[in-house]
């Protein structure tokens, strides 16, 4: 009777139908329509296109040659030739959104675009960057809640740089103590001894021609080692 009771009061209601496309539909903030992108922001990184599970984004790109600044050297920099997302194979997880470090792709409350064509769902980077302009702003700070960690690191202040409290000797700087200096050897070379910049190591550099191997001791409470007529072998 109660399921039957809830038929009966949706019959005699009036239906209210929304004038679609005459009147828009008020979609929620964080409705997901489409990606947009914001081109200046992308570094080709590729770290959406490696973490999209359908593999639908794709990324062309070339390499650049900035010119030196005064005093310095030229640097290479990734320029972007293309960005292209194929919303036939999307799934919309959001997952590229929240992967790129550098806020080049955010929702877009944008939902008409369907097509007839199912080729006409790959949408290059012009397209993607025009839907950018369509991104809301994002909603206000709650009054009792954390500010946002950017806002906490700007407004930090600066730390001061140490400065040395003496002044500045005109002599010649102290030599640094041996064990705070790093030798560079060749492989099968050890420190030699008395060496200061190995810290004074008395292990010398040992010989790998053929037969100049260092006599064997016997150990504390073990016998010498004996020759074939079994008679000890006399220390050398």
């Amino acid at each position: 009777m109660k399921g039957l009771s809830v038929t009966l009061r949706h019959m005699l209601s009036r239906s209210v139908t929304q004038q679609y496309p005459e009147v828009r539909p008020e979609l929620p903030p964080r409705s997901r329509g489409v990606i947009a992108l914001v081109e200046e922001n992308c570094t080709v990184c590729m770290l959406c296109a490696r973490e999209c599970p359908d593999w639908c984004i794709y990324i062309d790109s070339h390499k650049e040659t900035l010119p030196a600044p005064e005093g310095g050297r030229p640097r290479a920099r990734n320029m972007l030739d293309r960005f292209a997302i194929d919303f036939s194979l999307c799934m919309y997880c959001g997952i590229c959104i929240e992967v790129c470090p550098f806020d080049a792709l955010f929702w877009s409350p944008e939902f008409e675009y369907a097509d007839g064509d199912i080729r006409n769902l790959l949408h290059e980077k012009d397209k993607l960057a025009a839907w950018a302009q369509t991104v809301p702003p994002p909603p206000a700070h709650e009054p009792n809640a954390e500010p946002p960690k950017e806002l906490a690191t700007a407004s930090r202040p600066v730390r001061p740089r140490p400065t040395s409290s003496g002044p500045a000797s005109s002599g010649p700087a102290s030599p640094r103590p041996a064990s705070s200096v790093r030798a560079i050897r060749p492989p099968g070379a050890l420190p030699k001894k008395n060496d200061p910049s190995t810290g004074g190591s008395s292990v010398e550099k040992l010989s790998t021609g053929g037969g100049d191997t260092p006599p064997e001791t016997a150990a504390p409470g073990q016998t010498p080692p004996t020759d074939p007529s079994g008679e000890p072998e006399e220390e050398k």
